[in-house]
């Protein structure tokens, strides 16, 4: 069989000797005995042509040198390989007009399908992927006049068009149809299956999802056993070695690629032996023998040249040019690196083209740090730099072509790598406006795309460390559950994925209209063949504030240090930019979480933060304080923030903060003394820049929202949980809490609330709010929502911040993306932005089925936790994106009123918060609502500086933060 799936068993069509050589040689390739094989063939070829001529017997010496062809591919003897084909498809073309029955040209099209097939895959192996390509496309065609019953072919043309996205560094779209081929292979093609799970685990490993490679691996391992497919069980060793390689542990890495060295070089496989090379140099680099590792490299450079394997060849070259430098030998670094670039080049392989690019421009930092360059640093800063934006561009674009979140937040670990570099030449090159442009960029995120992306692009790898970490899949033959909507509802459900696209170009300046890192991105998107940017533009300032004040917007980029810009609009000018130390922050950052309940800990978690946290300690609290301050605030941005208060009144503050700085409670920051960053200014917490949206007036069929009801969902019951159990009442026995009860009284005096209400006492622990009554209310128009209740995150480590959830009234049999929860289906921040998309061909998206009214308070455990994430799409964010302007959430897990009473032994008539909701509503209410929010945090602070009682305690109250796009 052609590619890399083996042979199939041989169904008896010639009688003997052929049909017993055809049945010989398939045993001895399933043992990876390819000599053994390829001499079966040849007598085998010897005898069909001695005899007479006739359609027939070219038809069994195509047949034959097909096969032999096959074999020679998995020995990774490219050239006898190219011959078996070519002569095959020679014999086969000159039969094609012959007379034969319906059986005999079902086995002639199967024939050309895998010459087609084997032809293919020998291109891609000598790096001519076009061709390749090309030769796919042509097999396409021939499959539609087959009949293909157990889809075995369709499924090695999915897998050859697989291995080429992979080759392509196309990393994202190679996933998605790997995947979907998988799920849709037929049980008669199951020879394909460990080959597709070997690709997914190369897709994975070469990704940064080390774990899901692993998983991968030994379920093909485990597929080859059963097919007694001994000779691939084999390969799997080289995989294993490569993982262990990343995952660091480099002896287990050698001891693996030794053994797999030794089984490829007695079954004479000298690709994959030459791949094995490849990564024994760079193990031996790594342990400092110079002299090894130059010899393994130009033994695998060799047996690559000998194969005609370009591509490969130049995977040596780089890692040799990397070693070249280490030796200090620049001459031969450049001239390795080039003539490596120069293959990628005209392969069109434009991922390797930025890697190449990528090593020059941190051998160039590398450089800078060991030697004067004197007059001339300028100038080599300038080089480095012309490199590795565009590269780093580029690479952190790639991640659009993912599905998931996961995948895409995995492949930015490998990413940031890249963008850190480009940080540290900008701020060696002490550009002020290069780093203000790179953090622009950087903080406008991603845009939601709510349908497929079109087609595949081009991405580079650009992993750190430099070594090819994919090459084993060039060479080498290589959950969740699912929501319970039953048939193909539910399958749509468990494959909707949260895609993204480009964010918009941010304009820099509306009089010359130039775009953040202009020049960059237009060498980026020539070189790469890469959309870095979307064709949408948005200023990088937005004076869309809630109040005629001066204000200063705050950005904030991870990128090995933190970096921070900011701009002052409304009466005051200037712009700044700052950075903290990595160590600093992480070890400020560090303190933070260590005084937090964190999500997943449960009542411990919470136990912990009452008990020896800093947010419940006056003392600890002000140490802390100062901490994040010197850490994260630049003392001049405070002088100016002092200035325009004494000058212009107090400002507004803007501030996006990175992931990693994304919980800290900007407001408690001590960045004068004692004095904090709420008692200067007001603070408001920002998204991403490519979540900016038209203002509610200008969206067509938008209902009225400055009237309607406001929208009461106060501690709704979760369907099979009683009241004392997690998902249980966060606000207690309802018509218990008076102060809550006022608050629905005065909604109510105030005008039209939903639900409709008799008593107060009608809107606590409701059993009839689910998602389709919301859904009915916001449709209708409202101008508030009020959520008091659970609020489910996800796990940061996962990166889909969609999985976040709202706990409404909603059972199982609810329509959903989220996976149902026992006896509930929570509604997820998935089901706010795609709504039923995924689901039906007429879906509708989220934003129309549950349209946010301009003002929306999710009050439960860090239901703003959206910004933690790389990608922000969490419950917070899906509310502006469904049109909220603002919505006030919570940074971290809040403690209830009971936890305070059990935990602090606060008397039972004390409910901070409840205390909390009410200040929440209140400032919804008020034409300020920032303001007043921070007015409210202010007394609280003043309270516990004078007293230290728990209840006024930051780790309530410090929590909450209003965001607006």
């Amino acid at each position: 069989m052609a590619d890399e799936t083996s042979a199939q068993a041989p169904v008896p069509l010639y009688g003997d000797p052929f049909d017993r050589a055809f049945a010989q040689a398939h045993e001895h390739h399933m043992a990876a005995e390819f000599d053994a094989a390829c001499a079966v063939y040849d007598e085998s070829l010897a005898v069909a042509e001695s005899l007479e001529d006739s359609p027939d017997v070219r038809f069994l010496r195509a047949h034959l040198l097909t096969d032999l062809g096959t074999v020679l591919l998995d020995a990774s003897d490219l050239p006898g390989a190219e011959d078996a084909v070519d002569r095959a498809r020679a014999l086969l073309d000159g039969i094609a007009s012959a007379p034969m029955g319906p059986r005999g040209r079902q086995l002639w099209r199967e024939t050309v399908l895998r010459t087609l097939i084997a032809r293919s895959d020998l291109l891609r192996r000598t790096g001519r992927p076009d061709e390749a390509l090309a030769c796919l496309d042509e097999a396409t065609a021939q499959l539609t006049g087959f009949d293909d019953p157990d889809g075995l072919r369709g499924a090695e043309l999915g897998l050859n068009r697989v291995l080429l996205l992979m080759d392509r560094g196309e990393w994202g779209t190679a996933e998605e149809q790997a995947t979907l081929l998988l799920s849709s292979t037929a049980a008669g093609a199951a020879e394909a299956v460990p080959r597709l799970l070997t690709a997914l685990g190369v897709i994975c490993s070469s990704t940064g999802r080390l774990d899901a490679a692993e998983d991968h691996f030994a379920r093909a391992e485990d597929a080859f056993r059963s097919l007694g497919n001994t000779g691939e069980q084999q390969t799997m060793l080289a995989h294993r070695a490569s993982l262990a390689m990343q995952r660091g542990q480099l002896d287990l890495a050698e001891s693996l690629f030794t053994e797999a060295s030794a089984f490829f070089e007695q079954q004479r496989r000298f690709g994959d032996l030459a791949v094995c090379e490849q990564a024994r140099s760079f193990l031996a680099d790594r342990r400092g023998d110079a002299t090894g590792a130059h010899d393994l490299m130009a033994a695998s450079l060799d047996r690559f040249a000998q194969l005609g394997a370009a591509v490969a060849a130049a995977d040596t070259m780089l890692l040799g040019a990397q070693q070249a430098y280490d030796r200090g030998d620049i001459e031969e670094m450049k001239r390795l690196a080039q003539e490596a670039r120069d293959v990628y080049q005209e392969r069109g392989i434009l991922e390797r083209c930025a890697q190449v690019d990528l090593m020059l421009a941190r051998t160039l930092e590398d450089n800078l740090d060991r030697t004067d360059h004197g007059d001339h640093e300028r100038r080599s800063i300038d080089t480095a730099l012309s490199l590795a934006v565009p590269a780093a561009l580029a690479l952190a674009a790639a991640r659009h072509d993912f599905v998931t979140a996961h995948a895409r937040s995995q492949w930015l670990r490998l990413a940031d790598d890249a963008m850190g570099l480009a940080f540290r030449l900008a701020v060696r090159r002490q550009d002020q406006g290069l780093l203000f442009e790179l953090v622009e960029h950087r903080c406008a995120g991603a845009a939601l795309a709510l349908s497929p992306a079109p087609g595949s692009a081009r991405s580079s790898e650009g992993t750190a460390p430099l070594f090819p970490d994919a090459a084993m899949k060039t060479y080498g033959n290589s959950d969740e559950g699912a929501p319970a909507l039953g048939g193909v509802a539910a399958e749509a459900a468990a494959s909707a994925g949260l895609r993204v696209a480009p964010p918009p170009k941010v304009r820099m300046s509306p009089e010359t209209g130039r775009i953040a890192l202009q020049e960059f991105i237009e060498a980026a998107e020539h070189r790469y063949r890469r959309r870095i940017v979307d064709e949408e533009e948005v200023p990088f300032w937005s004076t869309d504030d809630l109040t005629d004040r001066p204000v200063v917007q705050v950005r904030l980029a991870d990128a090995g240090d933190l970096f921070m810009t900011w701009t002052w609009a409304g009466g005051a000018r200037g712009f700044g930019t700052g950075r903290g130390p990595a160590d600093e922050v992480d070890r400020a950052v560090g303190e933070l979480a260590a005084a937090l309940p964190g999500s997943g800990e449960g009542a411990a978690g919470m136990r912990r933060a009452f008990a020896s946290g800093a947010l419940t300690d006056p003392i600890a609290e002000r140490r802390l304080a100062r901490t994040l301050a010197e850490a994260l605030f630049p003392e001049g941005l405070t002088a100016q923030i002092r200035q325009v208060s004494e000058r212009a009144g107090r400002p507004l503050i803007r501030i996006q903060p990175s992931p990693r700085v994304a919980q800290v409670p900007w407001e408690l920051l001590a960045v004068d003394g004692d004095v904090r960053l709420v008692e200067l200014a007001d603070v408001v917490t920002t998204t991403a820049t490519s979540l900016r949206r038209r203002p509610p007036s200008e969206r067509s069929g938008a209902p009225a929202r400055d009237t309607g009801p406001v929208v009461l969902v106060l501690d709704p019951r979760v369907p099979g949980f009683r009241a004392d159990s997690p998902l249980g009442s966060v606000l207690g026995p309802p018509g218990a809490d008076q102060e809550l009860q006022s608050l629905v009284r005065a909604r109510m005096d105030a005008g039209a609330v939903e639900p409709a209400l008799d008593t107060p006492a009608e809107a606590f622990r409701r059993t009839d709010l689910d998602r389709d009554w919301l859904s009915a209310v916001l449709r209708k128009g409202a101008r508030r929502l009020l959520y008091v209740g659970h609020v489910s995150g996800a796990p940061v480590d996962g990166g889909q911040s969609e999985d976040g959830s709202l706990h409404l009234c909603c059972g199982p049999e609810s329509t959903g993306l989220a996976a149902a929860v026992r006896t509930h289906r929570p509604l997820s921040a998935k089901d706010l932005l795609l709504g039923t998309l995924p689901l039906w061909a007429d879906g509708e998206p989220g934003g129309r089925i549950w349209p946010a009214p301009p003002r929306v308070a999710l009050i439960g455990c860090e239901s703003g936790g959206d910004l933690r994430f790389a990608e922000s799409f969490g419950p917070a964010t899906a509310m502006i994106h469904n049109g909220a302007e603002l919505v006030t959430a919570t940074r971290w897990v809040l403690p209830t009123s009971f936890a305070f009473h059990r935990l602090a032994g606060l008397s039972e008539s004390v409910r901070p918060l409840s205390e909390a909701v009410v200040a929440v509503d209140s400032a919804h209410e008020h034409p300020d609502p920032v303001h007043r929010l921070g007015r409210w945090q202010r007394e609280q602070l003043d309270r516990w500086r004078a007293d230290g009682r728990i209840e006024h305690a930051p780790l309530l109250w410090a929590a909450m933060t209003c965001i607006v796009a």
